[in-house]
C-alpha cells in the first residue's frame, strides 16, 4: 500500500464550520464518487482541532501555523496508481475533483507527497507491549 499526504488549507474568510462542513460532507461523497476511476482503496479526512495545549507546545518548538488539515489518500501500489491516474476515467475524475477543490481550499498553499508508514510501535494493537 501507498498513500499521498495532502495539506489541506481552506480559502481565506471561510469559518472553520463552514470549512470543515464543505470539506467533509459535500467534497468527500464526490472523492466517494470517483473512488474507483482514481484508483482509490482508502480515504482519510483529519480535521485540525483546536487546542491550546498543542499551540503552545508547537510554539515553545517554533513550528509554522499548521494546515486546516490532512488528507490521506490510499492506492495498493505506486504501479496501481500510476495507472489509475493516468487512465481516461482518472484524468476526468481528477479534473472533477480539482475544480471541486478549488471551491473551498487555497491551492497556492497546497502540499503533497507519497507516503509509506513504517510503524516503530502501536500499543492500540494487541500483542504489543510498552
Amino acid at each position: 500500500m501507498i498513500k499521498m499526504v495532502v495539506e489541506v488549507w481552506k480559502k481565506e474568510g471561510m469559518t472553520d464550520d463552514a470549512f470543515a462542513k464543505r470539506w467533509l460532507v459535500e467534497h468527500g461523497a464526490l472523492v466517494r464518487k470517483h473512488a474507483r476511476a482514481m484508483g482509490f482503496v482508502r480515504y482519510i479526512q483529519s480535521h485540525k482541532r483546536p487546542s491550546p495545549e498543542i499551540d503552545a507546545f508547537a510554539e515553545g518548538r517554533g513550528w509554522k501555523r499548521p494546515p486546516d488539515g490532512l488528507t490521506e489518500v490510499w492506492w495498493e501500489s505506486e504501479a496501481a496508481m500510476q495507472a489509475a491516474m493516468s487512465s481516461p476515467e482518472g484524468q476526468e475524475a481528477s479534473a472533477i475533483l480539482a475544480a471541486d477543490e478549488n471551491q473551498f481550499i487555497e491551492p497556492s498553499k497546497i502540499s503533497a507527497f507519497l507516503a509509506v508508514e513504517e510503524v516503530i510501535f502501536d500499543f492500540t494493537t494487541a500483542g504489543q507491549a510498552a
